[in-house]
């Protein structure tokens, strides 16, 4: 797609789906509010496709994904960005970590890991956090060796602040909640909370907009950015999508994803109608353009978690061809 005028302006945020599997509603809601909250700020939009897992992603997803984008009505400024085309910018960052210190090969298992924090205080609330006595004591350790073999960066003690759009302040103290960060994996490719990092502070972005099922990462991504030397995002962490029974949409789930909805007929409108409604900006879903959604979208509406229900799912298939 080429920039439109809306790149170069000051702000710039990004457009970021897995090609893991289908996109669905949840990711549709976030997508459509990251798009409009940008082009509300004049923000540019870049487009990345988080693809680095190759063993989940399915032949031609990838392609499927940016024409379901479309398909919304969604538009965005300059290339799409694809990780798995080009890994040196990811293996720069581990070289300037290693240059740093920050970085060890870490060869523990998880029942390693697991069995010796279950020794640690609070174990049991939260993810698993990698201890500091299973950090390796050898010096040749710490580097990092262009191999498969994962790699952790060091977290020192610290409590980070995240001032959020919608969550206001937060603190936290990553060395106390999960440890030294897991940033390379066995399959030579960095981990997500690294290549995010990577990505956002290359490509020039200031606002990260994304569900708030992320928000626990953004202290340890703050580590990351600022250890690469890299100003930190500002952050906005959308509420989620829930299907009936309490469960936050996923792309298991048939009768949500887009591309089922699509293959059935329905009409886009109907999809960011609905998401309209569950933005506030329409008291009952009925069909909308995006350029429609646009123009009636206020970022400083407060967002709130909605649930998608059978009723909703009704007004999407009705009047589709399927």
């Amino acid at each position: 797609m080429t920039p439109s005028a809306h790149a170069g302006s000051a702000g710039t945020t990004r457009l970021a789906p897995s090609p893991t599997g289908s996109l669905h509603l949840g990711n549709a809601r976030t997508f459509l509010a990251t798009w409009a909250m940008a082009r509300c700020a004049g923000w540019a939009v870049r487009l990345r496709i988080e693809d680095l897992d190759r063993s989940r992603v399915p032949a031609g997803e990838t392609a499927r994904t940016i024409d379901l984008l479309r398909w919304l009505g969604l538009d965005w400024d300059g290339p799409v960005l694809v990780q798995s085309e080009d890994l040196e910018p990811y293996r720069a960052a581990m070289r300037r970590l290693a240059a740093d210190g920050r970085i060890f090969r870490c060869e523990r298992t998880r029942r390693e890991i697991a069995a010796q924090a279950l020794s640690a205080p609070h174990a049991g609330e939260g993810e698993t956090r990698f201890p500091v006595g299973l950090r390796p004591p050898e010096p040749a350790a710490w580097a990092f060796l262009e191999a498969h073999a994962n790699h952790r960066f060091r977290v020192d003690p610290g409590t980070v602040e995240i001032r959020d759009r919608f969550h206001g302040v937060l603190h936290e103290d990553p060395s106390e909640t999960v440890g030294d960060i897991l940033v390379w994996s066995r399959a030579g490719v960095p981990t997500y909370q690294l290549a995010v990092v990577v990505d956002d502070a290359r490509t020039g972005v200031t606002d990260v907009v994304r569900g708030e099922d992320l928000l626990e990462s953004a202290a340890r991504q703050t580590l990351l950015f600022r250890a690469l030397g890299h100003e930190p995002p500002r952050w906005h962490h959308l509420p989620l999508v829930f299907d009936e029974q309490g469960r936050r949409l996923a792309k298991r789930d048939g009768a949500c994803r887009l591309s089922a909805l699509r293959d059935a007929g329905v009409d886009p409108a109907r999809v960011i109608g609905l998401v309209a409604a569950w933005s506030g900006l329409l008291e009952a879903p009925a069909p909308m353009t995006a350029a429609d959604f646009l123009s009636r979208y206020d970022p400083d509406r407060p967002a709130a978690p909605v649930t998608f229900t059978a009723g909703d799912h009704a007004f999407l298939l009705d009047g589709s061809s399927g």
